[in-house]
């Protein structure tokens, strides 16, 4: 049965630990405010990891999504990825990654109760020259067919496509412009997805955290503000999810430790948004790729 997301209200983080069963990790319990976090391990099978902002931080055991989805193809690049289990005895897993320098829009269905046996999975190709780019944010909805793929190139170039599906087949790429200027730039997530913009949040090599405000008019012109301008270089990867109406929960991962830190984040608001420390995640983030899971229902994030 497809779960529910449950909010908490406002930042309310003390919260009761979750519970997980089969194989997509479906249900925690009501009023959780958590990180589905996930990655690729070192034998090719997708993971994930329930991270709970409770009073100290827990950590759900790491379960198998998918055992070596990709047939030993070596993935540089992934977006978020998105799981729904409304589909009686299987699971059905969802996202976008970058193999050989080529994009692919990957689909796998999973088996119910096997630790993660796939049942069949496809790569549809997507286009070549993304060898050159050093990260993928995908901002998406359940209630909007059309969603959005940014992703940083090596020399700082910030692009957006809309990706909208063509007749229930194969994703249609539409070029929706580009940025210069983001050559600091370390890591990225999204922050907000709105009908009139979209938000992410993204770390610089000097240690700076920044929002960029990206209005859906064409063309692109984003709008930068610091939140803070120290401390957070450490991180590789950033993962975020919404908690209450306007709080996200944020993970920043540092793989040189291979340690995780969670963060609630009040609504952004620059140098003014409130940031609380929660603490180091009591798990090993030792996978070769990180990224984080959604459910198809979860509230589209609203972090500004």
């Amino acid at each position: 049965m497809r779960r529910a997301t449950a909010l908490a209200a406002g930042l309310a983080l003390t919260l009761p630990l979750l519970t997980g069963m089969g194989t997509a990790s479906a249900a925690p319990t009501a009023n959780a405010c958590y990180i589905q976090s996930g990655g690729i391990t070192s034998d090719n099978n997708t993971v994930d990891r329930y991270v709970n902002a409770t009073k100290p931080i827990s950590v759900k055991p790491v379960d198998v999504m998918a055992q070596n989805p990709f047939g030993g193809r070596a993935i540089s690049l992934s977006s978020q990825w998105t799981w729904d289990d409304d589909f009686g005895d299987q699971t059905s897993l969802d996202g976008h990654v970058v193999s050989g320098g080529v994009m692919y829009q990957a689909h796998q269905w999973v088996q119910k109760g096997t630790g993660g046996k796939v049942a069949s999975s496809s790569l549809t190709r997507i286009g070549s020259g993304w060898g050159v780019f050093k990260t993928l944010t995908h901002s998406w909805s359940l209630d909007d067919p059309n969603s959005r793929m940014y992703a940083l190139r090596n020399d700082g170039v910030l692009f957006r496509w809309n990706l909208n599906p063509v007749n229930g087949g194969p994703e249609h790429w539409e070029a929706a412009g580009s940025s210069p200027g983001f050559s600091a730039v370390k890591a990225i997530t999204l922050l907000s997805r709105t009908a009139t913009y979209d938000t992410l949040l993204a770390t610089t090599r000097g240690g700076a955290l920044y929002t960029i405000h990206i209005p859906l008019s064409n063309p692109l012109k984003p709008v930068v503000k610091q939140v803070r301008s120290r401390t957070w270089q450490g991180f590789e990867t950033l993962e975020t999810a919404r908690c209450g109406n306007y709080g996200t929960l944020l993970l920043g991962i540092d793989k040189d430790a291979k340690a995780g830190y969670l963060y609630a984040v009040g609504h952004a608001n620059g140098t003014a948004t409130v940031i609380n420390a929660l603490g180091k995640v009591p798990a090993t983030f030792g996978d070769k790729l990180d990224f984080s899971w959604g459910s198809v229902v979860d509230a589209p994030l609203f972090g500004e």
